[in-house]
C-alpha cells in the first residue's frame, strides 16, 4: 500500500491525542481527589474508567464484526471509522462542563469512559493503518515514529492541563476551582472535531487488503488462545499497562503525603514520568535509523538526551526550577547501558528492564525525599520498550492469526484501570501510599517469568526472535 507522507502525517496526529489525555488524567486525579474529598481508591476510578473503556470498545467491535462476519472498519471505511471515534471522544469531553459545574465525580468518569471508547475505535483503525501505509518491512519504524508522537503528547499534556487549572506555580494559586478543568478539555474536544473533519476528507487509506484483515469470529479467537504465548502475553499486557499507569497515577498522592507537595507543583514530575517512556523508546529506536553499528551506538547515547532536553524545554515554560531534575541524568545513563547489554532482543530487554524497575520500586519504597520520587519516576524509563517486546514475543509464529492475537492483546489495556485501582485500595487499607508500590514489584516479577517462559515456548516451536519492533502504548 503506497501512501504519501502527508497522509501518514495526518494519521499520526491521532497518536498525540491518546498520549495527551492518558497522561493528563494523572493531573485530574489529585485535583478531583482534593476538591471532592475522595479516598485514594475512589480517585483511581479516573484511570479505571478510562482504560476499561478500551476493553469495552474492543469487545463491542469484535462482537459486532463477528456477528456481521465482516470487519466493521472495512465496511464503513477506515476514514469514517477514525472520524467516528474522534466524534465519540469529543462528546465525552462535553461532559466535563456539567461534571465541573456540579462537582460530579460520576459525570467526570462517564466523560472519560466515553473519551476512551472513542480512543478504542481509533486504536483499532490507526495501528494497522500505520503499519500498512508504505513498505511493509518498515511498518515497525512507522509505528515507532507514531509512538514517539504519542510520547510528545504524554510529556506536554500534564504541563498544559496543570497550567490551565493552576496557572504558573510561581503564582502561588492555592484555591481549587473545578470549572478551570473545562477549558483544556473543551479545546481538546474542538480539536477532536476538527481532526474528524480532516480525516473525513483526507487521503488516508479507506480500506485494507483482505490479507491484512483479522478473522472476526469467536471460533478464531478461541483457536488463537490455544497458543500458550498468546495467553501469557495477554496477562503480560494487563500487568504491564497496569504497572505503568498505577505508578504514575499514584505518584501525586505519594508526593503530597510524604513530601508535602501542593497539587499545582506536581505536574513537572508527572511529565517526567511520561517523558521517561519517550527517553527509553528513543534509546531503543536508534537501530531503526542506520545499519552502521558505530552510528547506532552513538545515536543510542545521543537520542535519550535529546528526549530529556525536550522534557526540560517543555517544562521551562512553567517557570519550574529545572536544576532539580539534573540528577535524573544518572538514571538515563543506567538505561543506556541496559539497552546496550540487551542488544535489542525482546526477551533480554523485558528481563533487564523489569529487574531494574523492581530495584527502582524497592529504592522508592525504602528511601525518602527526591531519591524516592526519582526512583518511582524511573519506572517509566524501564517500562518504555516493554509494550513492543511483549507484543513481539506474544504474536510470533502465529501466521494468519497474528491480527486476531493482536486484538486480544489490545483488549488487555484494561489492566491500567484494574491495577491502579488495586494499588489505591491497598494505599487506603493498611499498606499506605509508599508501600502500596509492592503491587508494581509483583507485576514486574510476572513479566520476568513471561519473558523466560515465552522464549522457551517459541524455541520449542522453532520460532526465531531477533529484535523488538513496534511503537508503544
Amino acid at each position: 500500500m503506497k501512501t504519501s507522507s502527508r497522509a501518514f502525517g495526518t494519521l499520526i496526529t491521532i497518536f498525540f491525542f491518546w498520549g495527551f489525555v492518558a497522561a493528563s488524567n494523572d493531573i485530574l486525579i489529585p485535583v478531583f481527589k482534593k476538591a471532592l474529598n475522595l479516598s485514594q481508591l475512589k480517585s483511581q476510578m479516573i484511570s479505571f474508567a478510562f482504560y476499561v473503556a478500551y476493553t469495552v470498545g474492543s469487545l463491542l467491535y469484535f462482537g459486532i464484526s463477528a456477528f456481521l462476519k465482516q470487519d466493521i472498519l472495512n465496511k464503513i471505511g477506515y476514514r469514517n471509522g477514525l472520524s467516528l471515534g474522534l466524534v465519540i471522544s469529543a462528546l465525552g469531553t462535553l461532559l466535563f462542563i456539567p461534571a465541573s459545574n456540579t462537582a460530579s465525580f460520576e459525570l467526570l468518569i462517564s466523560g472519560l469512559f466515553i473519551v476512551g471508547l472513542g480512543f478504542s475505535l481509533q486504536q483499532i483503525a490507526a495501528n494497522p493503518l500505520a503499519i500498512q501505509m508504505g513498505d511493509p518491512e518498515k511498518g515497525n519504524i512507522r509505528l515507532s515514529l507514531a509512538g514517539g508522537i504519542n510520547n510528545v503528547g504524554t510529556t506536554i499534556g500534564p504541563v498544559i492541563v496543570a497550567f490551565a487549572i493552576f496557572g504558573s506555580p510561581q503564582a502561588g494559586k492555592q484555591t481549587l476551582n473545578l470549572e478551570a478543568v473545562q477549558m483544556p478539555y473543551l479545546v481538546l474536544g474542538a480539536a477532536f472535531l476538527l481532526a474528524a473533519i480532516l480525516f473525513k476528507f483526507s487521503n488516508v487509506p479507506d480500506k485494507l487488503t483482505q490479507d491484512d484483515q483479522p478473522e472476526y469470529s469467536f471460533s478464531a479467537m478461541l483457536e488463537v488462545m490455544k497458543k500458550p504465548q498468546v495467553i501469557l502475553g495477554m496477562i503480560a499486557i494487563f500487568v504491564y499497562v497496569g504497572v505503568e499507569v498505577s505508578t504514575a497515577s499514584n505518584l501525586p498522592e505519594f508526593m503530597k503525603q510524604k513530601l508535602g507537595f501542593q497539587e499545582q507543583l506536581i505536574a513537572p514530575y508527572v511529565s517526567l514520568f511520561w517523558a521517561s517512556l519517550m527517553i527509553g523508546r528513543w534509546t531503543s529506536a536508534a537501530g531503526a535509523f542506520t545499519s552502521n553499528q558505530q552510528l547506532k551506538t552513538i545515536l543510542g547515547i545521543v537520542l535519550p538526551f535529546v528526549a530529556f532536553g525536550i522534557f526540560l524545554f517543555v517544562n521551562s515554560f512553567s517557570k519550574t526550577d529545572l536544576s532539580i531534575f539534573y540528577p535524573y541524568i544518572a538514571l538515563i545513563i543506567i538505561l543506556i547501558l541496559a539497552d546496550y547489554l540487551s542488544g535489542g532482543k525482546p526477551q533480554k530487554q523485558v528481563i533487564y528492564y523489569s529487574a531494574l524497575a523492581i530495584v527502582s520500586l524497592i529504592i522508592g519504597m525504602f528511601s525518602s525525599g527526591m531519591v524516592s520520587v526519582f526512583a518511582f519516576i524511573a519506572v517509566g524509563l524501564f517500562c518504555s520498550t516493554l509494550w513492543p517486546c511483549i507484543f513481539t514475543l506474544s504474536i510470533s509464529g502465529l501466521g494468519k492469526s497474528t491480527n486476531t492475537a493482536s486484538s486480544l492483546l489490545i483488549m488487555m489495556i484494561m489492566g491500567g484501570g484494574f491495577i491502579s485501582t488495586a494499588q489505591g485500595a491497598l494505599a487506603d487499607n493498611g499498606l499506605g501510599i509508599q508501600q502500596s508500590y509492592w503491587v508494581g514489584v509483583l507485576c514486574f516479577l510476572y513479566l520476568i517469568f513471561f519473558a523466560v517462559r515465552t522464549h522457551s515456548i517459541l524455541k520449542k516451536q522453532g520460532v526465531e526472535i531477533n529484535a523488538s519492533s513496534g511503537g508503544g502504548h
